[in-house]
């Protein structure tokens, strides 16, 4: 017997960007479990079965949401910050440039937040973890240069990297895009206040 023959994929102009757009936008506003396949189809105007061609589950639409918004915010800090004069312009620029990222795509970073630590597929996991050590590593590297040169004095570089992550990282907790000021002008008050407490 001939092996039933499979149709034709949808057409989905942008397909995998438009789903992870939509899919970040619905679980940021509904949560993960308030969000279904079918919602994420409606949000783009095609079927359940649509979705499929493209990703085979929910759970991997939100891991792939995760890794692209890791992935594009390692590329942003990474061109602000490679210009940079020295430690202190180099960290300056990281956390205005997190903050803008942060900003302008305000729904992966949510989801990316709240779902790092449910990830499940091991592929993505890896990956995920790669971009976030990679990010972290290139923080910690600003500090030590900061350190070795004598503009920053001793410090845990390891400690001081996490306690600039968690300042930004919980910005998530009370900004909403939007607003009178810019996501990257409270990082530039962050990071003068770290300045202040690491400056040599």
């Amino acid at each position: 017997m001939k092996p039933k023959r499979q149709g034709r994929p949808p057409v989905i102009e942008n397909a995998r960007d438009r789903i992870l757009d939509d899919a970040a936008h619905l679980f940021a506003r509904e949560g993960y479990e308030g969000t279904s396949l079918g919602d994420v189809a409606d949000a783009i105007g095609a079927t359940k079965a649509a979705i499929y061609h493209y990703f085979p589950n929910k759970k991997d639409i939100y891991e792939a949401i995760i890794v692209r918004t890791l992935e594009g915010l390692l590329r942003s800090v990474s061109a602000a910050t490679a210009q940079a004069a020295g430690p202190e312009e180099k960290l300056a620029r990281f956390m205005t440039a997190h903050a803008d990222f942060f900003e302008n795509n305000y729904d992966g970073f949510l989801a990316m937040l709240v779902g790092y630590g449910g990830m499940q597929n091991v592929v993505m996991i890896a990956e995920a973890q790669r971009l976030r050590d990679s990010y972290e590593h290139a923080l910690r590297q600003i500090i030590t240069d900061g350190i070795v040169q004598g503009v920053f004095r001793q410090v845990d570089a390891k400690v001081t990297s996490r306690a600039v992550l968690s300042m930004l990282n919980w910005m998530v907790r009370w900004f909403k895009p939007g607003k009178d000021r810019r996501a990257a002008s409270f990082a530039q008050e962050y990071c003068d206040l770290m300045l202040g407490g690491i400056r040599n």
